[in-house]
């Protein structure tokens, strides 16, 4: 244990200070009551006289040594004396029970006491209301300072918190409100209320402005659905701008066209399902040439064949290349055609030399053939296979397999 939790408590220090107190009492009462017997000895005839009312027969008897007096006389000043020392007693307790108010002291040592204990006894006061403040001060900060009031700084800063987070909820409940307000006002088209004031000029603005866009919508929507009806002309969108590849596609269309004529080429477009990649559409019988001078052209000079592969179409089948420019960090999509019965493309291997595998793999599963390659067998299936996986009207030959 610490030395401060073997510390005094305040209330401890209140009883001991309380005890004090009485002990001191006890003890002044103690020598008053000492003082008063002697005095009383000594005054015993006066006090009887005044207990008895008889100043004339009394006087003599003060003289008289208690010897000599008779027994009625002994009787007499007894009881006059204890009577007086009743008096007294009950004087003390009274002024006792009432702080000193009813009585009087005397002498410096009762008046040094009279201080000390009242120093003790609001020193002690002192004590207790500064630990009940500091046990308040404690609970109001574990409750997150709601239930009690502190003083000082912290109290201030307190204070101008719990201002500002109510303040801060009073601000969002207001918007809320008033949010709720305007879309209530908005459904019901403004036409349930009547509200003054630049607020409620906002919210029937809005409202109005709502009302309107919802119409415009579904006239929009109903001249959409009734499409290639009447007036559908006047509602055509305009033309998308285009793409940031269209200069590119010129370029080789012009490059093409102009060293091999236009009809070469079936179409040419970019493809936006293929990150508007420029594609050309190249007649099966002039593939191998213009694949060359895609190759070979300084303005175009796609030397890297990145990928090939066939595409069965049931009426068709299609050769697809794809093509990159180191030089000219561009890209290029061919499409060369050709027929389901005997399909066939001219072979670029001589060309790109890895056109090699990728065209052994598209006669093993589609069945097109690439003449002029070098070596056109089977790469993934065994020569005995039958028939080619990959296309539409693909029939299994064995069962069991």
């Amino acid at each position: 244990m610490s030395d401060e939790k073997r510390k005094p408590t305040p209330e401890e220090k209140a009883k001991a200070a309380a005890e004090a107190r009485a002990k001191a009492e006890a003890l002044r009462k103690a020598k008053e009551q000492q003082a008063e017997g002697t005095e009383q000895t000594a005054a015993a005839p006066s006090d009887a006289q005044a207990a008895g009312g008889e100043t004339s027969e009394a006087q003599p008897a003060a003289s008289k040594p208690v010897s000599e007096m008779t027994p009625e006389e002994k009787a007499k000043a007894k009881a006059a004396a204890a009577a007086a020392a009743a008096a007294k007693a009950k004087a003390a307790r009274e002024a006792a029970q009432a702080g000193g108010g009813a009585g009087e002291t005397t002498g410096g040592d009762a008046d040094a006491k009279a201080k000390a204990a009242a120093a003790a006894k609001a020193k002690a006061a002192a004590a207790a209301a500064a630990a009940a403040k500091a046990k308040a001060a404690r609970e109001a900060a574990q409750a997150g300072g709601g239930a009690g009031e502190t003083t000082g700084d912290d109290a201030d800063a307190k204070a101008k918190a719990a201002a500002a987070a109510k303040a801060k909820a009073a601000a969002a409940a207001a918007a809320a409100a008033k949010a709720k307000a305007a879309r209530e006002a908005a459904q019901a088209g403004g036409g349930a209320g009547e509200t003054t004031g630049d607020d409620a000029d906002a919210k029937a603005k809005a409202a109005a402005a709502a009302k309107a866009k919802a119409a415009a919508a579904a006239a929009a929507a109903a001249k959409a659905k009734a499409g290639g009806a009447a007036g559908a002309d006047e509602t055509a969108e305009a033309p998308k701008p285009p793409s940031k590849n269209q200069p590119y596609l010129d370029k080789y269309v012009a490059r093409i066209s102009e060293t091999f004529g236009a009809d070469v080429l079936e179409a040419a477009y970019i493809n936006e399902l293929s990150k508007d990649v420029p594609t050309l559409v190249v007649k099966n019988e002039r593939w191998h040439e213009v694949a060359r001078f895609l190759k070979e052209d300084e303005a175009l000079a796609f030397d890297y064949l990145s990928d090939l592969h066939g595409v069965d179409y049931e009426d068709r089948m299609e050769v697809y290349y794809h093509f990159y420019s180191y030089k000219n960090r561009q890209s290029l999509a061919v499409k060369v055609k050709t027929n389901r019965e005997q399909p066939s493309v001219p072979s670029v291997m001589d060309i790109w030399r890895g056109a090699d595998w990728s065209e052994r793999e598209t006669f093993d599963l589609l069945g097109i053939y690439f003449p002029g390659h070098t070596e056109l067998r089977r790469i993934l299936l065994p020569d005995e296979w039958v028939g080619y996986p990959l296309r539409k009207d693909y029939v299994q030959y064995d069962e069991e397999v």
